[in-house]
């Protein structure tokens, strides 16, 4: 079993669908549905965490559906309600060259290309135009990843990011 450290969240059960055990998923993966190509995830409740088989799964409208193997009727699937799901860091493939997985900058530290400290990445949110990293320091900082213009180096194996962002923003 893998420590917690290595696993990435995907998502979380939001709801149930149907009478025969299969539940709303909010996905975190892009695309949504990538999180149904996994044969498994790990899921944890109250107990802990739990390694489950996924038996079917697929986009429903703007959502996922998925069905786990041994949830059988909908208050099998009640209890699943706010479970939380994960997958191991080794099963996704090796990201392109000069393309991160969001999961492997999350703590990395930024800073300006003047050398200035501007925090560490604690987040990203998806906007219409391009993702934007959440710097959090002294204050929170909103930098659009836009590699180029703003995002200059990403240095996995040293831990940090330098960007060209006006240290006032």
């Amino acid at each position: 079993m893998s420590e917690a450290g290595e696993r990435i969240r995907v998502g979380r059960v939001s709801g149930v669908y149907g009478v025969r055990g299969w539940v709303r998923i909010f996905s975190e993966t892009e695309p949504r549905d990538a999180i149904t190509g996994f044969p498994r995830l790990w899921m944890k409740q109250a107990k802990g965490w739990r390694l489950v088989e996924i038996e079917s799964g697929r986009a429903h409208g703007p959502g996922v559906v998925i069905k786990f193997a041994g949830v059988a009727d909908r208050d099998a699937a009640y209890g699943l309600m706010r479970a939380e799901l994960a997958i191991e860091r080794e099963w996704l493939p090796p990201a392109e060259e000069g393309e991160y997985y969001w999961a492997d900058l999350q703590g990395l530290s930024v800073e300006h290309v003047d050398g200035t400290p501007l925090g560490t990445v604690t987040g990203f949110m998806e906007t219409g135009a391009n993702d934007v990293m959440v710097v959090s320091g002294e204050r929170e900082r909103l930098i659009p990843w836009v590699q180029g213009p703003y995002i200059l180096e990403v240095d996995l194996e040293g831990g940090r990011i330098r960007v060209d962002w006006d240290p006032e923003y």
